[in-house]
């Protein structure tokens, strides 16, 4: 039986997780990882995942004892930058996915000539939060530091080359450069109007190929053996969706960690998605993914926690309680989620988290409530979106997080009138790297093989159609309070930058 090491990396931690082919977890490590905000900058520092993950990878060996390891594959967020010089070392802090330094970049490129024609052969529009936008803004604003830059890698890039020496990435993280999947090839003509090299862009692999050997230096720093083999899988949210084995028409997949990640499956291309949401193909899974990512998922409850529940010995389940004991619709308080702005499928990186209707009778009890109930409104506004393209959902899988609190996947259930299904393990992002790479290496024949071990279903959670009802009323609201606001939230975001300018704030758990 063979084994595999996933190295996974989020926005509050990095995790090292042993699995074997029957998807057991043999042994597993965690480290918390800071993340540092000021103004428009979320960056955290490349030298720290490094020495982290070479910590994490030690006590997982330790914990596993005398287990070989066959396979190492590495995950973690996609559209964050980071620059690094010759020897692989990086040259400032990685810019975030959730960084807005490059908004002006993403709307200079969105006038270039050659622009229209990448978006659509990518089947991507332009935002701030991806690759090309940021290169540009360090070219712009980082001369230095570009001029010395030797590739413009992912976390999960800079993660491979520090264990093999080369810089190579996947065609899904290639793909938030513009990257023509269909047709494997970069946007040329873009590249060159907006003035980034192509060349310092790594090679594209297929998810599952076979990397390289890690070297004798990883070895070391690790106590990986020289003849593990790297594997490369994919960002986060891709590797969370196939983890949660969805693979048939109908079937979606909710992973709320420190964001929310829903994505549906088609067995065919559809042919236009439109700009809310985003088609990604996996070719050799025969699948394409549809969906996106939000800016927060799991981070409202930490910020719930940190503002209400500091002082409670069981915060989570204190939270949940006072929840429940709140009435549906929280006694008529609508929260709009959007603490950091927000990504799919609003793209407004203006928006921020607005407690509407609140009144003297409410208590942290309401508010609670409405910070729940803004997790579900979250899921029905990513249904909506995917269901324009013609697809339907029929059932959602639940995991990450915020699937460990029964009331949210209820509450989730009752607002999109769709059954959860709950898993048992909640690190789908590490089972999907794991049978991606097991996939792509001949370990299983098919991936609903490799779902068949990693996969399990702990409670399924039907919708109560009258709290459906009720709950569709509260959603127009929901939306009314967006709209209504939209045009106040730049307005609020020119005061506040003339007003308290870049305060850097750390955030050690989002």
């Amino acid at each position: 039986m063979k084994t595999i090491l996933v190295l996974n990396m989020g926005m509050k931690s990095i995790r090292s997780i042993l699995f074997d082919t029957e998807g057991n977890k043999l042994a597993s490590s965690a480290i918390p990882i800071e993340t540092f905000l000021k103004g428009e900058k979320v960056t955290q520092r490349p030298s720290e995942w490094w020495e982290k993950a070479c910590s994490v990878i030690r006590e997982t060996l330790a914990d596993a004892r005398d287990i070989a390891i066959d396979y190492l594959t590495v995950t973690s967020s996609s559209s964050c930058l980071v620059c690094v010089d010759r020897s692989g070392e990086a040259l400032m802090p990685c810019m975030m996915v959730s960084d807005k330094r490059a908004k002006e970049e993403s709307g200079h490129i969105e006038q270039l000539p050659a622009y229209q024609e990448a978006s659509k052969q990518a089947g991507l529009a332009m935002d701030a939060s991806l690759m090309l936008p940021k290169a540009l803004w360090v070219k712009r604003h980082e001369g230095e530091i570009y001029d010395k830059t030797y590739k413009l890698l992912s976390p999960n890039d800079y993660l491979i080359a520090k264990f093999t020496g080369r810089y190579v990435t996947d065609y899904m993280n290639a793909h938030k450069w513009h990257y023509d999947i269909q047709k494997r090839t970069f946007p040329a003509g873009l590249l060159k109007e907006a003035g980034i090299d192509a060349g310092m862009l790594p090679k594209v692999m297929a998810p599952g190929g076979y990397v390289g050997d890690i070297t004798k230096e990883a070895s070391e720093q690790t106590g990986l053996p020289c003849g593990t083999r790297v594997v490369i899988s994919t960002y986060d949210a891709i590797c969370s969706f196939i983890g949660s084995g969805v693979v048939h028409d109908g079937e979606a997949s909710d992973v709320s960690g420190t964001v929310t990640v829903f994505r549906a499956a088609s067995t065919r291309r559809v042919e236009d998605v439109g700009r809310k949401i985003q088609q990604l193909p996996y070719q050799e899974g025969g699948l394409h993914i549809i969906g996106g990512s939000n800016n927060m998922g799991g981070g409202l409850i930490e910020w719930v926690k940190q503002c209400y529940y500091q002082n409670e010995a069981l915060p989570y389940e204190r939270m949940e309680k006072d929840a429940g004991e709140a009435s549906l619709g929280a006694g008529g308080l609508i929260f709009l989620p959007y603490l950091l702005g927000e990504r799919a499928p609003i793209w407004d990186g203006d928006a921020r988290g607005v407690f509407f209707g609140l009144e003297r009778m409410h208590t942290r009890k309401e508010m609670t409530r409405a910070v729940f109930e803004s997790t579900g409104f979250i899921d029905l506004d990513m249904i909506a979106a995917i269901e324009e393209t013609g697809m339907k959902i029929d059932s959602i899988r639940l995991s990450g997080g915020l699937a460990r609190i029964n009331l949210i996947s209820q509450i989730k259930a009752d607002i999109t009138g769709r059954s959860v299904q709950v898993l048992s393990e909640f690190e789908t992002t590490a089972t999907g790297a794991a049978m991606m790479a097991l996939y792509g290496q001949g370990e299983y024949p098919s991936l609903s093989a490799a779902a068949d071990s990693f996969v399990k279903v702990r409670m399924v959670i039907c919708p109560d159609r009258k709290n459906y009802e009720k709950y569709q009323e509260l959603y127009k609201l929901y939306k009314e309070t967006y709209h209504t606001l939209k045009p106040l939230f730049p307005k609020r975001m020119e005061i506040t930058e003339r007003l308290y300018g870049d305060k850097r704030i750390r955030i050690e758990n989002l």
